[in-house]
């Protein structure tokens, strides 16, 4: 990906000066004060919203940071054929990637992107303007319903079936479009009764919402089975569902299970309030504004509220306890999961600051907060506010897992993962900087993986581009090489297990050097001619001073202390250990010599010892010989020589005869050549018999002429 981008720093610095962002700079209009999300990304590809114009503007990074400055000016417009008569604050992708969610207040909108093709796989191969279709979702519901407004939206998570888009209007109801029929809701899920919701639309706000309990947010888990006693079903098939997470305004959170591909009785059926702990006094605050399920078994609920307060909660199966066995009787009440609170964590929404050596002062501000999930690490995610930008990333995810697939005798580690285990919170973008400055909320937040690292992309109020690669201490697992094998003959190096370890320096350094606060991008103001109170700059410049040397310059001495006592104590271990080699060096020496001696030592004695055998053997055979008596052996040998003169006798007797054989026949021969007698003709088969005989006889008179001369060798012998 770094290949086809180009550089990561080329198209960050020339993102900001992009022609579609020179364009809207040139024409932005003061808007108010709301937070917005006009920006996402597809392949390469970054998406703004164009209110004025009703279009959606691409910008291809691939172009961008290369030699070729054309990318800084080429883009594609893709125009609504229907526009949208309500303002967007919010563009959605579908999972599938092929709509866009166009979200307000007063409507929804669906658009259709259109088809990819050529060279560049560029839309329609590369039209500058595309017209695309879109799908108004609920039309009619929002006209006739004036006072209704929309208060989240989101896509169904399926990605095998037809798309549906999930809404949440003020009145207290979650309604399921699909957009195949956009006008009529496949499900609705009322959370509130009929009476109360039909005095909600008469007199425009029920008096439940007056005591936070309207939902406010909602977000949906991972497909999970769906538990037997909620389905009130004992032995039948394993039923698959989406856990939807629906938050109040009060705190309280409640469950359901969806699944539109099937209609089972009690899956719709809604659970809760989920049991929260440790419980608090204030159920966690009263002012909740958003909640965001993390992509993880068991799920980890986000929540947010208006104050900056961020809740990190565990979704545990409940168990059978003495309160719930008391109502065991009852048959509406099940066993509902319970949320335990694993930390709290308060964003510095606006910057805190002090005059002089005061304390920092409390700031009241408050706005509501939106979370978003970081596309590639499943343990970070981000929040946006209308005073800036937050990322927060929980580094225990990992050993959380691991303590929850442990055995039963590790629970006792849970205090210790919790005390040494904090998440990390980065204070990126600050719009709010000082008291006297008005919110100056985003337009757009985008997180763009790269090979080097995430980057995010940050659309301010007047359409200026802020790229910030991300830190780097949160990221995810990489994934395993198709060559990687688990082999347990294998050892691992002491050095990789030392470096591995829970205490080693290095994770004690990163604890040091670990940030409570920091100095976030500060957002200079949109009005050129208003200029800040000294008193209020100087306490900025104050705190970021007091900041940079708290959380960096004290942090840093601090380390290089710990570093430089590690430095003498590696030292003065390399010195011990390097005298401890020489000492290895000489024994080893001395060794060598040693081994040495004790080789030429052993050929001496093994010489000695050869000498000595020799000696013994002819001892014992001039002893064997000086014996009266014949031994077994050599009588043994007595009577295989004399079996051998016999047989030399019967061999020189067979030789006499063959001799004599031999001399008569060739007298015959002699005689047969006379011309006086007639010859004597052969047949062909009697010359060959003849010669048949002459050869085997005279292959026997050889074989008997070879074991007399062995016999005689031997008798010499």
């Amino acid at each position: 990906m770094a290949a086809e981008w180009g550089s990561a720093e080329q198209w960050r610095a020339a993102l900001p000066q992009h022609a579609v962002l020179s364009r809207l700079r040139e024409r932005a209009v003061p808007r108010p004060a709301l937070l917005r999300n006009l920006l996402f990304g597809l392949d390469g590809d970054l998406f703004l919203w164009d209110g004025e114009c009703g279009a959606l503007h691409t910008i291809s990074l691939r172009r961008l940071g290369g030699a070729d400055s054309a990318g800084l000016s080429r883009y594609q417009t893709l125009t609504c054929i229907n526009p949208p008569l309500f303002e967007v604050y919010q563009t959605l992708l579908s999972p599938v990637q092929h709509h866009v969610a166009l979200v307000g207040t007063k409507g929804l909108m669906v658009l259709e992107l259109p088809k990819r093709w050529g060279k560049n796989s560029e839309f329609e191969g590369g039209k500058s303007t595309v017209n695309c279709s879109t799908i108004p979702i609920a039309e009619r519901f929002f006209t006739s319903s004036t006072s209704l407004t929309l208060k989240h939206a989101a896509w169904y998570p399926c990605e095998t079936s037809e798309p549906h888009i999930v809404l949440l209007t003020s009145d207290n109801t979650i309604r399921f479009y699909s957009l195949k029929v956009p006008q009529r809701p496949v499900k609705v899920i009322a959370l509130s009764d009929t009476e109360e919701e039909t005095f909600a639309i008469k007199k425009g706000r029920a008096y439940t919402a007056s005591l936070g309990e309207t939902a406010v947010a909602f977000d949906f888990g991972l497909l999970v089975p769906v538990p037997k006693n909620i389905l009130g079903q004992q032995g039948s098939e394993e039923v698959l569902a989406y856990p939807l997470y629906i938050l109040y305004e009060n705190g309280e959170t409640f469950l359901t299970y969806i699944n539109l591909l099937q209609s089972t009785r009690n899956l719709d059926k809604l659970l809760g309030p989920l049991p929260m702990h440790p419980a608090a006094e204030d159920n966690y605050g009263y002012d909740a504004c958003a909640v965001l399920c993390l992509p993880c078994v068991p799920n980890i609920l986000v929540i947010a509220t208006e104050s900056g307060m961020l809740y990190h909660c565990v979704v545990l199966d409940a168990e059978e306890d003495d309160e719930q066995s008391e109502k065991s009787w009852d048959p509406r009440s099940d066993l509902i999961p319970s949320l335990y609170v694993f930390e709290c964590v308060e964003l510095e929404l606006a910057l805190k600051l002090a005059s002089g050596d005061e304390e920092p002062l409390e700031s009241d501000f408050s706005c509501p907060i939106k979370l978003h999930r970081d596309p590639k690490c499943p343990s970070r995610y981000h929040c946006t506010h209308e005073a800036g930008v937050h990322s927060v990333g929980l580094t225990w995810l990992n050993k959380l897992h691991k303590f929850l697939g442990s055995d039963e005798e590790d629970k006792d580690s849970l205090q210790e993962l919790g005390a040494e285990q904090k998440c990390f919170v980065e204070h990126i973008l600050c719009t709010k900087p000082l008291p006297c400055r008005q919110p100056a909320p985003i337009r757009g937040f985008w997180i763009v993986s790269d090979i080097l690292g995430p980057t995010m992309i940050c659309i301010t109020n007047t359409y200026e581009c802020i790229t910030r690669p991300l830190l780097s201490t949160v990221h995810p697992a990489s994934p395993p090489l198709l060559c990687t094998r688990e082999d347990k003959d294998v050892t691992v190096s002491p050095l990789r297990i030392l470096a591995q370890s829970q205490h080693s320096f290095e994770k004690h350094i990163q604890g040091i050097l670990q940030r409570d606060s920091a100095n976030p991008l500060h957002l200079k103001s949109a009005d050129k001619d208003a200029a800040p109170p000294p008193e209020e700059c100087l306490q900025l410049l104050s705190r970021a001073t007091q900041v940079f040397r708290e959380e960096y310059i004290l942090k840093q001495d601090l380390a290089k202390e710990e570093i430089q006592q590690r430095v003498k104590l590696l030292r003065s271990q390399k010195k011990k250990q390097l005298e401890d080699l020489n000492y290895c060096r000489e024994e080893r020496k001395s060794l060598r010599e040693m081994a040495e001696r004790l080789a030429d030592k052993y050929e001496e004695a093994k010489e000695k010892q050869e000498d000595i055998m020799n000696r013994m053997k002819k001892v014992l055979r001039s002893f064997h010989s000086r014996l009266p008596v014949l031994s077994d052996s050599e009588k043994d040998m007595r009577k295989e020589l004399q079996m051998i003169h016999d047989q030399l006798q019967h061999l020189s007797n067979a030789i006499r005869q063959v001799k004599m054989k031999k001399e008569y026949q060739q007298k015959k021969m002699g005689k047969g050549t006379s011309p006086r007698k007639p010859s004597i003709t052969l047949s062909a088969y009697q010359s060959k018999c003849i010669q048949t005989v002459l050869k085997e006889e005279g292959e026997h008179i050889r074989e008997m002429v070879k074991q007399i001369n062995d016999i005689r060798s031997h008798v010499n012998f």
